[in-house]
Order: C-alpha cells, then structure tokens, then sequence
C-alpha cells in the first residue's frame, strides 16, 4: 500500500488567501472605496456570483467569454458563468427596473469576481473590485464625475497627481481613425483596435509587422504612415483632419475642460488607448502609475450607452469605472502610501494563577461595554501569554490574578511602550476607549 499524500496548503492557481494582516489591507482599501463612492451619492447593490452564459457573449468580448470565463453548464442543463465582471450584471439589474429607478442613478458595488488567465503580479484569476457607475446622465458632465470619482479615490489614499496620470480616449474617434482615417473594413478594424490595445505590451517591430499582416501588402506602406502621424499626436489638436472635424473630439475637448473645471488636471490624450471590452460606446480612460517600478495601467472605464437596451428594456446611457483591489495595493506599497494597519483587538487578558473564572466575567463585562477583549483561557505561562499578546499586535494587556479579583484593580500595560499603571474596570474601559477615539481619528486623517 502507498502512503496517502497529504492536501496542499497552497489556494487555487490564481487566487490568494487572506490571513488577517491580508484582510486588514483589503479592508481599509474597500473602505476608502465605500466612503468616496457614498462621498458622491452612489449607493451599494449587490448581485449574484453567477449569471446566465448569455449576459456576458452579447457583448463582452471574445477573448473574456471565449478563453477567460469559467463557465458550465449546471445541473438544469442551462449554460452559466462565474462573473468575470460587474458591468452586464448592473445593466440587467437597472433594465429590470427600468421603468421604477430615479435617473440619474448612481450604483456602486465591491465584489469578487473570476477570469482564466495567466496569473501575474498584479492580475489574478480570483480579483476584486470597485465597480461605480451613473445611468441615465448624457454628456461630458457623468463623464467628468466618474473620473473625479477615481481622483478621488486615488487622493484618498493619499496619491498625489505627480503619482498617476489619466490617459482618455474616445471609441467614436477610434471608429473614425479605423474607417474614416486609415480605411479598413470592419475586420481590419477590429483587429487593428485589439493590436492598439496591445502596443504597449509589444516591441516596435511586433506592432509594425502585425499592423502590415493587417492592412495587406499593398495598402501597408501608405497604412504605417498614417499610423506614424497619429502616434506623434500629443493632443487633440494634433489629430489629422478626417479626425479632428468629429463631433466626439468636440465631445472631448468639452470633457477635458470639465475635469479642470473641478481640479483633475493629470489628464492626458492618448490615441492608442482602446479599451478592450466590446461594449465601450463614447469616453475611454485609464488611471496610469508612473512610477518607474509600476508603470503600467491601474483601473479604468468608460462609457456604455448600449447594454441596458440588449435586455429588452429601453436604451439608457451609462459610464463606469472598477478601480482592482491588487492593483491598488501595488500602487500604496508602490509609493508607500500603505497605512499602519493593526488588529481590531483592544485589550488581552493575561490570566495570573487560579483566577480563570474571574477573567472570563471579566473578559464578558469588558465585552458588554463594546470593548473588543481576547481572553487568554489556556493556562499557560505568563510569559507566554505575554509573548501572544505582543505577536498579536493587541495594544492593551489586562493582568488579572485572585489579588486583583479581591481589589478590583488591576494592572493595565500598553503593550508598544510596556508603561503599566494600576487602574479600575471603569478607568480601564474609560482608557481604551479614549485609545480608540484617538486611532479613529488617525484614521480619518489617512481617508
């Protein structure tokens, strides 16, 4: 007989466990997303982890449905998905009640969601986001406050411009470029847009030959040129005619004004800036770090006026953003921007000799009184009691022994300065919630 090999301790391929020093940053960042998101009067849904397979294939993209959406058919026979993401989800959810919500609707919600992909720093196949979106607003106007949504939420957590920029793109000058501007059929253009997309990813030369197989041949030389006068483009006012004539620059521009209006100015054009998933209708953009050791894309969004419509309800406008949890976890240790983050345990009590039921009441009275108590019940050594407390990061150590029961005072140690003073229950409740006031307040000042 072989022996039974034992289970992996390590989480699925893709996906990460949460200790609780984990859980407190994912706490904090989930908590600075709530509180701007309610600072703009969005208000928090909630909607399953599953869906039908067709809420996603209408208009997601091939390559999120096709290769990146773990989906089965379930034990009806019908054909579902784990969310890859939130946005056809909120737009079934406002079509059902199309007729019912108060326009302009303004939604938000924090959730979990899976793609098959190759896990990598930053991207993981188990991610979570901050998915905020306004329904029922036209214009440059719902534009502008979604992206100050995200400005916000990045000055929150105390970034400053000089840390991000916000690079904007428009899918109707894309639609121009493609068609009107370097003449290709819907084909070319939908694999032009996807090689845009990756232009960054890629080195100069895998673009070039890439965009030759594209244009052909004999339509390449004059194509390359064309695509070399757009990439020198540092602005709106530098596209090429057959552009820059468009009602969506227009639109741009007037969004541009709007964001300086309200103090975004780390703004940015940029023409390569496509957006991957096929529902985008108006306004692109991306949150991009510049740091030098996290150059790369943060979160994004952008508007989608079509969705709602494809649920039998009428047509309704809509812009998002879904800033990632990891993502924004690289951008605070990037920058160092992460905060002192500490158990929610105020106060452990150290057990001294025989006096185990007097420290369970004690422990339950504490409790009454909404302080959060750990009670050391395993008759240990005090040493070692002592030495949890500290690993533990708990700020306050209560000593109760059969003396301290009779007294009704008892020894009450800061665990990070080792001060101790002899207090009674009422001073001992009275100090740790005066700690707690105090750690609150250090806390606003960090959202």
């Amino acid at each position: 007989m072989t022996a039974m090999s034992s289970l992996s301790t390590s989480p699925y391929k893709g996906t990460r466990d949460y200790y609780p020093e984990q859980k407190r940053v994912q706490n904090y960042i989930f908590k600075v997303w709530k509180e701007v998101s309610e600072r703009f009067g969005y208000e928090e849904y909630g909607a399953p982890m599953l869906e039908p397979l067709e809420v996603y294939a209408a208009k997601t993209g091939q390559e999120i449905v096709g290769e990146q959406t773990y989906r089965f058919t379930d034990r009806g026979g019908r054909e579902v998905a784990i969310r890859p993401e939130m946005t056809p989800t909120i737009s079934r959810m406002v079509a059902g009640r199309r007729q019912e919500m108060a326009y302009p609707a303004r939604l938000f919600s924090i959730a979990n969601y899976m793609r098959y992909e190759r896990p990598q720093r930053g991207r993981e196949r188990e991610f979570w986001q901050l998915n905020a979106d306004i329904f029922g607003a036209d214009g440059a106007a719902p534009e502008a406050e979604i992206i100050q949504l995200g400005a916000e939420v990045m000055k929150t957590f105390g970034a400053k411009d000089s840390m991000y920029s916000i690079k904007l793109n428009n899918r109707q000058i894309i639609n121009a470029m493609m068609h009107d501007y370097l003449a290709l059929d819907a084909v070319q253009a939908e694999l032009m847009v996807r090689l845009f997309d990756r232009k960054n990813k890629i080195s100069n030369e895998e673009f070039r030959d890439q965009a030759i197989e594209i244009f052909g041949a004999e339509a390449a030389p004059s194509g390359l040129k064309k695509i070399a006068e757009l990439l020198v483009a540092k602005g709106i006012d530098d596209l090429p005619k057959e552009i820059a004539d468009t009602e969506a620059v227009k639109e741009m521009k007037e969004l541009f004004e709007t964001l300086e209006a309200v103090g975004v100015t780390n703004t940015v054009f940029d023409i390569t800036l496509m957006r991957g998933f096929d529902y985008y209708t108006g306004t692109v953009f991306e949150f991009f770090d510049t740091h030098p050791d996290n150059n790369r894309a943060l979160f994004g969004g952008g508007r989608y006026d079509g969705l709602v419509g494809l649920f039998g309800a009428e047509p309704l406008s809509a812009v998002g953003i879904a800033p990632g949890l990891s993502m924004t976890e690289l951008f605070l240790q990037t920058h160092e921007l992460m905060p002192e983050l500490s158990t929610a345990t105020e106060v452990y009590i150290v057990v001294v000799g025989e006096a185990d039921k007097a420290a369970t009441k004690l422990a339950a009275k504490l409790r009454t009184e909404g302080v959060n108590t750990e009670l050391d019940n395993t008759g240990r050594k005090l040493d070692k009691q002592i030495k949890t407390a500290v690993k533990k990061g708990v700020p306050y150590m209560l000593f109760i022994g059969e003396e301290d029961v009779k007294k009704e005072i008892y020894n009450f140690k800061d665990t990070k300065t080792s001060e101790e003073e002899k207090l009674s229950f009422e001073r001992v409740v009275s100090r740790i919630k005066d700690h707690r006031r105090n750690k609150a307040n250090q806390d606003d000042d960090l959202v």
